[in-house]
């Protein structure tokens, strides 16, 4: 049965080590002034956070996507945008070219990207097509030796920063016999001439995260850009969103992890009418819950991250996968979103002020129940694979 090894946990400490020493410190500042830490990211890369999953010959170490999932939560405890750099970083920048990519795709994108030299991003979503991705309306047509690309993307990570070198887009590459759109998934480098990045949004929260509209008029680049078989980016965007919602899960656990820590230490400090805050039921009840719902998505990450590991070793099925990657999604998220309710709560008026780190994950915990599949469409999958009927 699943569980984390002594190198796992090993590893946990050098990645709570390097949070502590080089986001804690700064990450107030980076929040109230938007600032993406490009320098930060070579750091990571150096750590060998980017290469977790790329095998050695480009650079990676090898190793799991449990070990992934590790440094998302840890990076996530300290702050969710850096947590989330990481996540879309590997999960939607490498991993569809290590997965999909011709063998001189994989040389010419994965070393830099491993080494955090670069970051990649994935244009999936659109201002008419969020949950609904086959209605894309972007479109890629042959001209000879080159698409030509045209529509628009919205919310997508990673992809103005000053390192970001490519981005992959799904797009309609025309039409199949049953008349659905054929869907494929092609790689933009960053300053190709029609690729535009639109201005960073102004977000709720993640105030520390990359994240563009981007848009695509006449925009061409070579045909062997073609990222996998044409016609599968439907399939291929699935199979990435089933491994980012554990990653996602991941980077909620984190979020729920420092609301258990935050809420304990305040409740043992903080005192009202001559006694700490935590003799009251009103204060540790709320926190016992966290606690629970700590191990609760602690467990079902751990355990979706462990299917993953085991389907790829031939052990364990994709539709086991998917399911629990819902499942784990679902909860983790959902309960994240509570336990920053909770933390405000039990902070007060503290609570409200920028000063204290529970106002920051009370903004940040929101998008987890959306990005990645929202959490209509996770219990749509769960339901569907208890096979219930679709509509």
């Amino acid at each position: 049965m699943f569980e984390l090894s002594k190198d796992h946990e090993d590893f946990r400490r050098v990645v709570r080590d390097f949070a502590q020493a080089e986001v804690e410190p700064h990450i107030a500042q980076w929040t109230r002034e938007h600032h993406f830490p490009t320098d930060l990211v070579p750091k990571m890369g150096d750590l060998g956070l980017f290469g977790l999953v790329v095998p050695e010959e480009f650079g990676g170490a090898g190793a799991d996507f449990t070990s992934l999932c590790v440094a998302i939560e840890e990076l996530g405890r300290v702050d969710q945008s850096i947590g989330i750099t990481l996540s879309a970083g590997v999960g939607l920048g490498i991993n569809p070219i290590l997965t999909y990519g011709s063998q001189a795709q994989k040389e010419q994108w994965l070393p830099d990207l491993v080494a955090g030299r670069a970051l990649a991003g994935f244009g999936l979503t659109e201002p008419d097509a969020g949950s609904d991705a086959a209605a894309t309306r972007t479109k890629a047509r042959l001209d000879g030796d080159q698409w030509v690309v045209d529509g628009a993307k919205a919310f997508i990570t990673n992809s103005g920063t000053d390192i970001t070198s490519v981005v992959t887009v799904t797009a309609r590459t025309g039409t199949l016999d049953d008349g659905r759109p054929e869907i494929s998934a092609i790689m933009i480098p960053s300053g190709t001439t029609g690729f535009t990045v639109e201005p960073a949004y102004d977000k709720l929260g993640w105030h520390v995260s990359d994240t563009h509209g981007l848009t695509f008029a006449g925009c061409r680049v070579p045909a062997d850009n073609l990222l996998g078989e044409r016609g599968q980016g439907f399939k291929q965007f699935l199979k990435t969103l089933d491994d980012g919602r554990i990653a996602i899960s991941a980077l909620a656990l984190g979020c729920i992890e420092r609301m258990l820590a935050e809420t304990t230490a305040y409740a043992k400090t903080r005192t009202a009418f001559g006694r700490p805050i935590g003799v009251n039921q009103g204060v540790a009840f709320p926190i016992a819950d966290l606690a629970v719902m700590a191990e609760a998505a602690r467990n079902l990450t751990y355990k979706a991250a462990w299917l993953k590991d085991e389907h790829e070793a031939g052990r364990r099925t994709s539709s086991e996968v998917k399911q629990a990657a819902s499942i784990a999604k679902l909860y983790s998220t959902e309960a994240a979103n509570t336990a920053t309710r909770i933390a405000t709560q039990v902070f007060g008026g503290n609570g409200f002020m920028e000063e204290y780190p529970v106002a920051r994950f009370h903004r940040d915990a929101k998008i987890l129940e959306i990005g990645e599949g929202t959490s209509e469409v996770q219990r749509m999958v769960i339901a569907r694979h208890l096979g219930l009927p679709a509509a």
